[in-house]
């Protein structure tokens, strides 16, 4: 892996976290991900599967962590499954997981060979009631590919009818909503790459440059920080691209009176950042822009200060598009008859903002994290308005990734980013 390695007490702690909710006589089982087939020999680079790496850091295919707090046998209350490793593998893919090394990274003494699982997993099967399966609950999901874990459930099921089901993921949602410190830094860290290449571009983008060339403007600046790259695919849309919302082409050519919007960021060590900027391709914002630029950063800031303890995610949102309701007004894209006459499902202010404020992020960009519940210190969301103009041929969205404070405003981890009009059009002049 690129990152350097993260200190074993933080996957120790998720897992403490974890076991302190499941039922008496439970075992939890977490498989890694596949990797996945392009044709022929080639596969997608692999990506672990966020739930196992959170409990225990092993960034490795063909892994299974079991939790089993009451296992009569202390050393079987927590073990780590890893692909056996030999010298033919190490030439042809790279080292892989030692024993000792599964231990060092994930603090889990207790390591088998993958090979060990199906005979290891009945013997503790016959000690336990109930076996947590982790199901992707997230609201956004919709997987149609069979996941590793999707087979292991339907073979679990098949071979251990008489125990009892239960979900892993309202655990998850739970604990992983809240961010411990160490997470936190690594965001943060990701967030000062995602910034490196904020700052790198400022210096490229001129009218006549093409939106591809600066997705590798950022690329190439967030591997040299040992970043794999972009945490989601990045939208670097020019002109009236920026009004589709998940514009992903980047094959335009840049021309002069073009806004640019950035959404793009780089992970780190699994942890994903979010940023979305919107700069002029000539370095001068026009009297226009400026307007509806400023408008959109009017709700950014306060919508940043309603996320504190206690706040509802539903009710936030009704309360920024409160917030854009005024600003659309102000800019003249809305009357007052527009807001008199709207329909409450879809108010006048969604046909210029259409999308969410929010959103957790972590170790998935669209992280888990409890919604319908009261927000909580160390909570991680994305605040990310916009103004999305096709008339003009303008969409102007800014997001920062903010952590929740026991008492006051939100802690920006992008405050160095630049975002005021003045320092963005005197860093892409110098």
């Amino acid at each position: 892996m690129k990152y350097a390695q993260i200190n074993s007490n933080l996957f120790i702690k998720n897992r403490k976290k974890f076991t302190a909710q499941m039922r008496p006589k439970s075992i939890a089982v977490f498989n890694s991900n596949d990797i996945y087939p392009i044709g022929a020999d080639s596969t997608l680079p692999f990506e672990q599967d966020r739930d196992i790496f959170y409990l225990s850091g092993a960034d490795q295919e063909e892994t299974i962590l079991l939790l089993f707090p009451d296992a009569i046998d202390p050393k079987h209350r927590e073990i780590l499954f890893v692909r056996e490793t030999n010298d033919h593998i190490a030439v042809w893919e790279g080292a892989k997981l030692t024993k000792e090394k599964a231990t060092e990274v994930s603090g889990i003494e207790t390591v088998y060979w993958l090979t060990d699982f199906d005979k290891i997993f009945f013997d503790l099967m016959t000690e336990a009631d109930t076996i947590y399966f982790n199901t992707n609950e997230h609201y956004r999901q919709a997987v149609e590919t069979q996941t590793r874990e999707a087979r292991f459930i339907e073979k679990c099921k098949k071979e251990y009818p008489a125990h009892q089901w239960a979900k892993s993921n309202p655990i998850l949602q739970n604990i992983r909503g809240v961010k411990e410190p160490e997470e936190i830094e690594l965001m943060q860290t990701a967030c000062d790459i995602t910034e490196k290449g904020f700052r790198r571009i400022l210096e490229f983008v001129k009218p006549g440059v093409w939106e591809h060339e600066i997705e590798a403007e950022f690329l190439h600046e967030f591997i040299r920080n040992r970043s794999k790259g972009f945490a989601y695919s990045p939208i670097i849309a020019s002109g009236n691209n920026a009004n589709v919302l998940h514009y992903l082409e980047n094959n335009q050519q840049v021309q002069d009176g073009d806004m640019i919007l950035l959404d793009l960021a780089a992970e780190y060590a699994n942890y994903s950042s979010d940023m979305t900027r919107t700069i002029p391709a000539n370095g001068k914002f026009t009297d226009r822009q400026k307007e509806v630029y400023k408008a959109v950063l009017r709700v950014k800031d306060e919508a940043t200060k309603m996320l504190v303890p206690g706040t509802i995610w539903a009710e936030y949102h009704k309360e920024v598009g409160k917030l854009m309701t005024s600003e659309l007004i102000g800019l003249g894209l809305l009357d007052k008859a527009d807001v008199q006459n709207e329909n409450p499902d879809w108010p006048a202010y969604k046909k210029y903002f259409m999308h969410g404020t929010s959103h957790h992020i972590g170790l998935n960009t669209h992280d888990y994290g409890e919604l319908k519940k009261p927000m909580k210190a160390n909570m991680v969301f994305t605040v990310e308005p916009g103004i999305y103009i096709p008339a003009e041929g303008m969409g102007i969205r800014l997001e920062d990734d903010v952590v929740i404070q026991e008492k006051g405003e939100p802690f920006n981890l992008m405050r160095n980013i630049p975002i005021e009009i003045e320092e963005i059009e005197e860093l892409m002049n110098t």
